[in-house]
């Protein structure tokens, strides 16, 4: 396997919250590098969202694709696979739709991808009031010290240091693909992600784990790469528990390939 990607897709999943994601864009367009290609998952959201990729698409000149498929309750994994099926570039930075970007995010993932292995990146938790004064007034700076942060040190950035955390493992813990970079190789070695995963929890941990059975390694990236999550309201977890016997699944019975994924989506 290569030691660099050639190219680089950014991998943006989105539902229904396009006031967040406009945020979010806003933070691309600062990177201090740009990703080739932008890609944004769509699990069903009204138009509105679709106007907002085409208008930053369009002004900006963003490479953006936008993947959408009907509204049919919680189906990350389907679209996430759907929308990888609509690139080539070889390596995958993956946030969710309300995660604002450092302007080095992209730049200091880049600068930790080691062959055979997924990146697994932290967040920085905005709190309610912070979260509502940017959706209502705009994109503002954010440090270690700006109050509404409530882990501030996941926010501070100093690459000299990420030594100390990014050593390899083999551990499936504190798994979140909020902030998640692998090789598209690697993704397509394991059938991506499994579409059997309906509704909240857990695909994002089974994903790690036959990444992990199939002879990856995880390297945690700390004091760079820093993106802040946007506060919600808790999301549906009716299927929660579902999910969780699933994963379980995988890992007492290690199958690394899974049956319904990257290649069944469609």
């Amino acid at each position: 396997m290569k030691n660099k990607p050639d190219k680089v897709a950014l991998l943006i999943s989105t539902y229904n919250w396009p006031s967040a994601l406009e945020l979010v864009l806003e933070t691309v367009l600062r990177q201090t590098i740009q990703a080739d290609e932008i890609l944004v998952a769509d699990d069903g959201s009204f138009d509105a969202t679709r106007q907002l990729v085409e208008y930053y698409k369009n002004v900006y000149q963003l490479p953006l694709k936008h993947i959408w498929q009907p509204d049919e309750g919680f189906r990350k994994s389907l679209i996430l696979n759907k929308a990888i099926r609509q690139t080539s570039c070889d390596y995958i930075i993956q946030v969710d739709g309300d995660m604002l970007l450092h302007p080095n995010f992209i730049a200091d993932h880049l600068s930790a991808v080691r062959p055979d292995c997924f990146i697994q990146g932290s967040r920085v938790l905005l709190n309610a009031i912070l979260t509502r004064k940017m959706i209502q007034t705009g994109l503002m700076p954010l440090r270690p010290w700006t109050k509404g942060i409530t882990n501030r040190i996941n926010a501070i950035r100093f690459p000299l240091l990420r030594f100390l955390f990014n050593r390899e493992s083999t551990s499936n813990q504190n798994i979140k693909a909020c902030n998640l970079a692998f090789w598209r190789e690697d993704y397509i070695r394991v059938n991506g992600y499994n579409n059997d995963f309906c509704g909240w929890g857990w695909e994002d941990v089974e994903f790690a784990t036959r990444l992990l059975q199939a002879g990856c390694k995880k390297r945690r990236l700390k004091m760079a790469a820093v993106a802040y999550h946007l506060h919600h309201a808790i999301v549906n977890r009716n299927n929660l528990q579902q999910n969780e016997i699933r994963f379980k699944e995988t890992t007492k019975n290690p199958h690394w390939v899974c049956q319904n994924g990257y290649i069944q989506a469609s």
